[in-house]
């Protein structure tokens, strides 16, 4: 008798547990009846029908950040340099999200990598670093009008760090050097020439003094 109603009690549980679903504030959740789509649920307390409806997805509603890795970008006056950003996505309609892309999260990461490649392939080194904004606002241009049918948001994108590489950093330092000795060439080039200058000038004026003295 124990047992009976142990395993009837554990029966209405599980019942219970496929029949009553929660949905919270922050996420909303796909339903399949029989394989096919049925709804999306909104958060709040919903009642399904055991064993016949199932949760297929679940997604988050709030915006989420993703790391765009580091990669290579040729400039347009081909110079190799690394680059990584942030992407800040939001979904927006939980069925598109479930069956318009594989894996939303990931398409828009390799699409950012897309992008920022043929972006920067437009700009020089120098550029790159002066229209950081503009470059921004192109990229999440570019990914929204692609992610669309996945039922995603782009809200936007900040290029974090770019890093030319080790030959060009070095050959940069090179030119900084030789521009700060060239410089300081210049700079004392000047002194010398003033200083000449300057004893000339006091040497005509001695001399026209002693004229001077030598009348009087």
């Amino acid at each position: 008798m124990l047992a009976f109603i142990t395993f009837t009690l554990l029966g209405l549980f599980v019942v219970l547990y496929n029949w009553i679903l929660i949905v919270h504030t922050r996420e909303v959740c796909v339903i399949e009846r029989f394989g096919k789509f049925r709804a999306v649920l909104d958060p709040g307390l919903h009642f399904l029908l055991p064993f016949i409806d199932l949760v297929a997805y679940r997604h988050e509603m709030r915006e989420q950040c993703i790391n765009v890795p580091p990669q290579n970008c040729i400039s347009k006056d081909n110079i190799q340099i690394e680059v990584d950003g942030l992407v800040y996505i939001k979904v927006m309609d939980g069925r598109k999200a479930s069956y318009g892309i594989e894996d939303y999260r990931r398409a828009a990461i390799n699409l950012a990598q897309t992008t920022m490649r043929s972006e920067i392939g437009k700009l020089r080194l120098s550029q790159t670093f002066s229209e950081r904004e503009a470059l921004n606002e192109t990229i999440v241009i570019e990914i929204d009008k692609a992610s669309e049918s996945w039922g995603i948001k782009v809200l936007r994108y900040e290029l974090m760090n770019i890093y030319p590489s080790q030959n060009v950093v070095q050959t940069l330092e090179k030119q900084m050097e030789a521009e700060r000795q060239k410089r300081a060439e210049i700079t004392l080039a000047s002194a010398e020439k003033d200083s000449t200058i300057n004893l000339s000038e006091g040497e005509r004026q001695e001399a026209i003094n002693l004229s001077e003295g030598e009348k009087q």
